[in-house]
Parts: C-alpha cells; sequence; structure tokens
C-alpha cells in the first residue's frame, strides 16, 4: 500500500487531545453541589437527583466526553468501541472497565451497579440495543443519549437514520455541557468546548474548499456505507466550504454501490481506519487494498492521485473527535495542494 499521499497528521491529533484532557485537571475548584438537574433530552426528561458516582457509558464518544471531563473516577464501565481512545486520556481509560468492545447485555450493565447511563446512539438505548431507556428508569436508572443523533433526525427505520436538517457541531458542543452538567463539573464542560472551538477557529481559518468533492467512506467493502449530507461528515465538509459527492441523500449511512460512487468520482477519499471486526474492510488498510484492486475503483481519480485522509470511526461520528476531523480533512487538503 502506497503510503506517500496518505494523510494522517498526529501531532493535531495529540496536540488536541492534550488540551482536551487538560479539562480533567483534579484542581478543578468545583465541587458536588447535590442539586438535581432535569434535562430535556431527545424527547425525554432526564432527572439526576445527585452527581452520578457509577456512570455506565455505552459508546465510545460519550466515553471521551467523560474522560475528558475528568470523570474517571466517577466511571464503572465503557462498551462499545471502534478505535483506541483519544490520545491523552489512555492512563484515564486505563482505569474503567471495559465491560464489552460492543453492545454489552442488559444484565452486565447491571452487573457494574450503574447510577447513570449515556449513549451516543438512540439505537444503544433502543429496541435490538443493550436495553430502553425505560427499562433502565424502572430501575432508577437514568438514562441519556447524544443530541447530536436525534436533533433533526428520524430513527424510526431499520438503518442509521435519515436527517431532517443538517446536524450542526452546537449539539455536540450541547452534549458536553449536559454531562458536564449532570456530573455538576459545569465550568470544566465551558473550558472544553471553548477549546474545540478555538480549534475550529484554527483548522478552518482562511480554508476555501469550495471546488472540491469529498467522499466518506466508513465501512464495509461489499455493501459499503457512504456520508450523507448531514450527519458528522457533513459538519467537516461544510466548516471547509466543500462538497460531498452524496449531499442528494439525507440518510445517515446509506449503503451505495461502487458503479455510483465511480460515477461520482470524487477529489479526495475520507475513510475511516477502524480497529472493529464486524464488517468487511474495517481498517484504512484494506479500504486502500480494495479501491486499488478493484476494477470499478481503481480508476477514480483520488485513488490514482492516492488522495486519501484517514479518520477514526469516532471522527465520522457526531462526536467530540469530529472537530479532530475537520483539523485533519483541512490539513489533507492543504497538504493536497487543493484549497484556495
Amino acid at each position: 500500500m502506497p503510503i506517500a499521499r496518505l494523510a494522517r497528521p498526529a501531532a493535531l491529533l495529540l496536540s488536541g487531545a492534550l488540551l482536551l484532557a487538560g479539562c480533567g485537571s483534579t484542581g478543578s475548584s468545583e465541587s458536588d453541589s447535590g442539586a438535581a438537574v432535569s434535562l430535556d433530552n431527545c424527547g425525554r426528561t432526564v432527572r439526576v437527583e445527585s452527581p452520578p458516582r457509577r456512570a455506565v457509558s455505552l459508546n465510545q464518544g460519550t466515553t471521551e466526553i467523560m474522560l475528558s471531563l475528568g470523570l474517571v473516577d466517577r466511571m464503572a464501565g465503557t462498551a462499545t468501541w471502534t478505535d483506541p481512545v483519544m490520545k491523552g486520556l489512555e492512563k484515564a481509560n486505563a482505569k474503567v472497565e471495559r465491560i464489552a468492545d460492543n453492545n454489552p447485555s442488559f444484565e452486565r450493565v447491571l452487573d457494574a451497579d450503574p447510577d447513570f447511563v449515556a449513549a451516543s446512539f438512540v439505537s444503544t438505548l433502543g429496541k435490538g440495543g443493550v436495553a430502553t431507556r425505560e427499562q433502565f428508569e424502572k430501575l432508577g436508572v437514568p438514562a441519556y443519549v447524544s443530541p447530536s443523533d436525534c436533533a433533526g433526525k428520524d430513527n424510526s427505520g431499520d438503518g442509521d437514520g435519515a436527517r431532517k436538517t443538517a446536524l450542526d457541531i452546537d449539539a455536540i458542543y450541547g452534549e458536553v455541557r449536559d454531562l458536564a452538567e449532570v456530573f455538576g463539573v459545569e465550568e470544566r464542560g465551558e473550558k472544553l468546548v471553548a477549546e474545540l472551538e478555538q480549534r475550529m477557529r484554527k483548522a478552518t481559518s482562511g480554508i476555501d474548499a469550495s471546488d472540491v468533492t469529498l467522499l466518506y467512506w466508513f465501512a464495509n467493502s461489499d455493501s459499503p456505507y457512504m456520508a450523507g449530507c448531514c450527519g458528522a461528515p457533513g459538519v467537516i465538509t461544510r466548516a471547509l466550504g466543500a462538497k460531498n459527492v452524496f449531499d442528494d441523500t439525507h440518510e445517515e449511512w446509506p449503503q451505495i454501490n461502487w458503479e455510483t460512487v465511480a460515477d461520482r468520482d470524487p477529489d479526495v477519499l475520507v475513510i475511516g481506519d477502524l480497529t472493529r471486526k464486524s464488517q468487511t474492510a474495517e481498517s484504512a488498510e484494506k479500504k486502500i487494498e480494495f479501491l486499488e484492486s478493484d476494477p470499478v475503483t481503481r480508476n477514480m481519480t483520488a485513488v490514482k492521485k492516492k488522495r486519501y485522509v484517514l479518520l477514526s470511526g469516532q471522527a465520522m461520528n457526531p462526536t467530540i473527535r469530529t472537530v479532530e476531523g475537520v483539523e485533519q480533512v483541512a490539513s489533507a487538503l492543504r497538504e493536497f495542494g487543493l484549497t484556495g
């Protein structure tokens, strides 16, 4: 696999993660107020009587927010991982039990004796997921879902849902603020949001990618999942002024055949570099191997010019690492000489 044109600016990842890890300083002047918190969350009211002491995070996105807020001593377990933990959070993450690499059973979560559960996706806390929110709430365990997975989104179908309106980065910041309020660490939440906003401004300063077309490939080489217009990849695309070649679909991750992909012929391929093993071609290496050998894809412009940008799965989902995605794609477009 040729690697000369692969864009993976490790320095950006590390510097951003160190900024985030700084929010977890035990020197914070905040203390538990003991006050109850009520949140309007994805059409339900989540009431937390006091700051959680044994929270369980059911998706990597919520886990990394909690760790970035310095809540490692309040966490009883984590689950459902697509990538290694964000750089700078390794030591904190190692202190929290990983109860499952994928969706755990309801019983396994209850074994952790949680007093609060949080998930990045409606499907995790829905039918066919870990358990419904009602099941947890009947046991007195508040259940929170990332607002980025329900704001302006229809999750009633069998797939990954469809966006009625485009996701805004503010929904991700809203999750940070919600969790900070639940745990009584609002100052840390505001500090983390301010750092993410500053990184966004720096990454996009002076960039003009209005003539650039992008395609986002998350997983699966047989029936590939490509990004539609309006999820986390849409946040990245709009921040840079570029165009997603599949911005004509509002599905979150539609499965699109390779002939259609080749017809759209994007300038740059943004591909998920995943460590899980639930689909075909999870890693970037396997994806690139497929692209450069398949007769349908090997003659695409981005493949011939090796314009690949490797992103973590978390950067391609609505998480704080979407900011990392903006940084990496912006850096790659500059490296490829595609920006104004």
